[in-house]
């Protein structure tokens, strides 16, 4: 169904799309892309990347006329402003830039921020720290710049992981006293996996032991080479405190966004990210949202994410109620029927019915697009290195010493093959976090982890998110897997996933077919033709599939947990009471 935002019948794609970018060129809904992709055979999620063919098979089926798009030589990487490159040109206008503040802890993000907004967040905090995402608008020399003061780089990689670009420049800041620190390290590789323009900001000059030079230097060597030195990356020495170089640091973010040419359409249906979201107790649910493209107005009716909402107030970061909210705009949404996630994508549609029947048809799809939306495997990489989609292996590599991993580095840079090559996005000692796990999923990398361990809550996230963690204790293991996997020789590996465990209670003779069991689902479920060994004193007697399972006279499909039933084990009639049934499936990745 298409909106009532109408397009031109004739569209041009380009070589590689995602969905939601095709669902913009189109002003086709995501979800109805999806459906037609799903018809043709293609599993993809909104915010996954499809090629040329895929997408015009689907946008041909929707009624288009399709042109492939010629990509100038010089055109920035999509990855940097994957939204909205379709609109129409005549109804561009100059947006203020979003500028996100990362760097290490107790570096002065918060206090810099304090600076520009000339008002006292710091004093809000616990112990000064920042606690929670804000957005946030700063006006000079007439001009609006829009800042999102975050926790740290994990909350910014977790929208991008959620598939929202929402930043367009990133503020390195790093104090002059301290230097690059390990999160100043992290922070680098988030910004520069992002693809976003990279300001760096060198705080606390006013400090006896401060050094400029000495920080400059540490940035060139993370490829990040100042300005003043012969690079590209702007570089500007401030004191928060005492309020020196803010004029000039606004001047820069100002002319940087000139030359980037921050634009948007305010004049069609207001699409955004959600920053924050909360109940509140006399406002219900609520979410703080940026604007990226269109207006937002009170009566809008929205879906975000998994839920949906008709906008009833909207409140602005000074706290004034404003009547609507232009693009690179940040206000606080009240009307909403739950509370979304940080980082979910919020779209206006055409009334609170349509609304309902999106989020009704995204939460029946929703574990679908889950399974299909996963971080590379090693065993996936043959058929996309031989298809041409993948050029490189993004790794992020985790070590348990700087030694190690500087040795380990040094291998990998010597690994490469006539089709791909290795492209290490984060290198640190120490172990696998759930920063790592949220860099892998936003940047479809794969974590390797040499001599450390993986931390409980990451080993938990990358189950979730589908995220591959191998680790090693022998380095050239490591080189020769990474080797073999960029070659295509890697074999994929089978993995076991337990479904169900079933306890023989008794057993039935049924004639010249043999015994069936008697069995009651102790956890999980049984699945008629799925895979079952018989375990007795422990150890497996016999493997083969589920040939038969009866509820009472009644063949079924499957049995779950707490239910009894009869089963019958292709190969084996050998049951006695007490053996377990395990039913498991093998998954390959």
């Amino acid at each position: 169904m298409t909106t009532k935002y109408s397009a031109p019948r004739r569209i041009s794609i380009p070589s590689t799309v995602t969905v939601r970018h095709l669902s913009d060129m189109t002003s086709v809904e995501a979800i109805d892309i999806i459906k037609q992709l799903m018809r043709n055979g293609v599993m993809a999620t909104v915010n996954q990347v499809i090629d040329f063919e895929t997408a015009a098979m689907a946008a041909t089926d929707l009624g288009f006329a399709v042109v492939a798009q010629e990509a100038p030589a010089d055109e920035p990487s999509s990855a940097a402003k994957p939204e909205f490159a379709e609109e129409d040109a005549s109804q561009l206008v100059p947006k203020p830039p979003v500028v996100t503040i990362l760097g290490h802890v107790d570096h002065g993000k918060t206090t810099l921020l304090d600076a520009i907004r000339q008002t006292n967040v710091v004093a809000q905090e616990a112990g000064g720290i920042t606690q929670h995402i804000g957005a946030y608008q700063a006006e000079y020399n007439g001009n609006l710049i829009t800042f999102l003061d975050t926790p740290g780089h994990e909350a910014f990689t977790a929208m991008r992981a959620r598939g929202a670009q929402a930043t367009d420049i990133a503020i390195l800041v790093v104090a002059a006293d301290d230097g690059v620190m390990p999160q100043t390290t992290e922070a680098i590789n988030h910004a520069k996996a992002a693809r976003v323009p990279i300001i760096a900001v060198i705080n606390k000059v006013d400090r006896p032991s401060a050094d400029i030079d000495r920080v400059k230097r540490q940035l060139a060597e993370h490829g990040l080479l100042p300005e003043d030195w012969g690079g590209d990356v702007i570089t500007v020495p401030v004191s928060a405190t005492k309020k020196t170089g803010i004029d000039e640091l606004l001047e820069n973010l100002l002319v940087l966004s000139e030359v980037q040419e921050f634009k948007a359409n305010p004049n069609r249906a207001a699409r955004g990210v959600v920053v924050e979201a909360q109940i509140d107790k006399s406002k219900g649910p609520t979410a703080t949202v940026l604007v990226q493209q269109g207006t937002l107005r009170i009566g809008d009716s929205l879906v975000l994410g998994d839920t949906w909402g008709r906008v009833k107030a909207l409140i602005s970061a000074s706290g004034k109620r404003v009547r609507e909210a232009t693009p690179a705009t940040p206000v606080e949404v009240l009307g909403l029927d739950s509370v979304p996630e940080a980082g979910d994508i919020f779209d206006v549609v055409t009334n609170v019915q349509s609304a309902r029947e999106q989020v009704a048809e995204r939460r029946r799809q929703r574990d679908i697009l889950r399974a299909a939306s996963h971080a590379l495997s090693l065993g996936e990489l043959y058929s996309r290195i031989q298809s041409g989609e993948l050029q490189e292996l993004p790794l992020i590599l985790k070590c348990d010493v700087q030694g190690s991993l500087d040795a380990v580095r040094n291998a990998l840079d010597g690994v490469s093959s006539e089709k791909a090559q290795v492209r290490i996005i984060h290198s640190a000692a120490g172990t696998v976090t759930e920063s790592d796990v949220l860099l892998a999923t936003a940047s479809k990398a794969i974590i390797v982890g040499f001599n450390t361990r993986v931390e409980p809550g990451a080993r938990g996230l990358a189950e979730q998110e589908r995220v591959e963690i191998r680790l090693y204790d022998i380095i050239y293991r490591l080189t020769d897997e990474i080797e073999q996997a960029l070659q295509g020789l890697l074999q994929p590996e089978e993995h076991e996933v337990i479904d169900g465990h079933a306890l023989v209670k008794t057993v039935f003779s049924v004639g010249r077919r043999g015994r069936i069991a008697g069995c009651q689902v102790a956890d999980g479920v049984l699945t008629r033709g799925g895979k079952v060994r018989v375990i007795r004193s422990r150890r497996a007697v016999h493997t083969s599939s589920l040939n038969s399972l009866r509820r009472f006279k009644d063949n079924v499909r499957e049995v779950s947990a707490g239910f009894e039933c009869g089963v019958g084990v292709e190969g084996f009639t050998d049951f006695q009471e007490e053996d377990l049934l395990e039913a498991f499936h093998v998954e390959i990745r």
